[in-house]
């Protein structure tokens, strides 16, 4: 039997790092992550729980949770991957989904998808990658090409 782990948790007062509107990690101190190992594995540690976002690590006896300031959301798509017939979304924390066209809406001129109850923001990297997808209107009304089909992309008002 396993020994059991001893919690550590950070409030998001304390969190000496945040996440800023575009998913780049920032030291309150030192500025921008540079280092892409570590800015990769702090977004495959974030997790969600019922106080909110936060990086979950376990060290050796310990299970830490470090709730982090962010600006928006703490979910990015950070990459898209075109397939014959499908749209791969791949996620800042690593998770792959498939682009669901239903679930996408724009607010304050940003590309967003509903996942899970989760606001997950498309990065300009992602919406550049997705853009032939993209098509508007003269009513300035968006739409996105998938599966055969062409989906309006509803505006929210923030």
């Amino acid at each position: 039997m396993g020994r059991r782990r001893k919690e550590v948790v950070v409030p998001r007062e304390q969190a000496v790092f945040r996440l800023d509107e575009q998913g780049r990690w920032w030291h309150m101190e030192q500025g921008l992550f540079q280092n892409p190992r570590i800015i990769a594995h702090f977004h495959a540690c974030i997790q969600w729980d019922e106080q909110g976002y936060h990086l979950a690590q376990d060290h050796r006896d310990i299970h830490e949770k470090v709730y982090f300031p962010y600006t928006d959301t703490a979910l990015f798509v950070f990459d898209v991957l075109m397939g014959e017939e499908d749209v791969t979304l791949v996620m800042n924390t690593g998770r792959r989904e498939p682009l669901h066209p239903r679930k996408l809406f724009i607010q304050d001129d940003n590309l967003y998808m509903r996942l899970g109850g989760k606001r997950v923001r498309f990065t300009g990297d992602a919406l550049v990658r997705i853009s032939d997808l993209l098509e508007f209107d003269d009513e300035e009304n968006a739409y996105i090409r998938a599966r055969g089909r062409r989906y309006r992309i509803p505006v929210e008002r923030g």
